[in-house]
């Protein structure tokens, strides 16, 4: 398993990925002269500005990485020749899942870097009374990640299912839409201005908000801008369940991999 993911983290580098992401990374130059323009809130909007462009270039790994690299495999047929060794067809999907993980936590951390130094330029050019919280922001950053890897096992457990390259990026990108409002949908239903609401209409959104993933939980960026304190319960609760819902998506995606017929 472990070979597996050190060929697929050295394919990523190959196909040039990680150039593109640090082309992608020289808009954070942009960041301190845009944000400026706030006047009274600089670093703030630096903050979010760097965060979100962080969610956005995780996103695109996300759902290229997690929904091509498998598939890809097996159009060229190199999955195959990989298979016709002794190894398990779960070890190399796990494989395949690690290296892909591994490149997200390594263009985190060139991005976790890059921020840094654009929020301290911000923050040093127009001080802020409220001073920059940078372990939230690491937490933001950190979360984040967590949030896009659990979204490559979902976008490899489509990889499992589909014979075309439609169903895994789209439906990665379906399951994202759909996790990232789950919990206001539920919120919603939950208040008195939704008593009109059909029963059925209640139960079906009740029913998304327990089976997909709640990627509103991994959300710490107000945390980051405005320093409001994180729940260390609440924080180790949204980790476990990161831990849990990634393991039962590889578990599922390794028993349809395992039993697809290859040709």
């Amino acid at each position: 398993m472990l070979s597996v993911a050190r060929v697929t983290l050295k394919g990523v580098f190959r196909d040039r990925v990680f150039q593109g992401i640090f082309m992608a990374a020289l808009l954070f130059l942009f960041i301190p002269s845009v944000a400026s323009l706030s006047m009274r809130q600089v670093t703030e909007l630096s903050i979010s500005l760097s965060l979100s462009l962080i969610s956005f270039i995780l996103l695109l790994l996300a759902v290229f990485l997690g929904g091509a690299s498998l598939w890809k495999d097996m159009e060229r047929r190199y999955s195959f020749s990989v298979l016709a060794l002794p190894i398990k067809r779960s070890d190399y999907l796990l494989g395949k899942f690690c290296g892909v993980a591994l490149f997200l936590l390594l263009t985190v951390l060139l991005l976790w870097a890059v921020t840094s130094l654009v929020v301290f330029f911000a923050s040093g050019i127009y001080p802020s009374p409220r001073p920059v919280a940078w372990h939230y922001l690491f937490l933001a950053v950190f979360y984040d990640s967590l949030k896009y890897i659990l979204l490559v096992a979902v976008a490899f457990l489509f990889s499992t299912v589909s014979t075309s390259f439609f169903l895994p990026i789209f439906g990665t990108i379906a399951i994202f839409l759909v996790g990232s409002a789950t919990q206001e949908a539920y919120d919603f239903i939950h208040t008195p201005l939704a008593k009109d609401i059909p029963a059925v209409v209640k139960g079906a959104a009740t029913g998304l908000y327990y089976i997909l993933p709640n990627f509103t939980a991994f959300d710490l960026k107000l945390n980051a801008i405005y320093g409001v304190q994180v729940s260390g319960q609440g924080l180790l609760l949204t980790f476990g369940y990161f831990l849990v819902y990634t393991a039962i998506v590889l578990f599922l995606a390794t028993v349809v991999f395992s039993r697809r017929e290859l040709k």
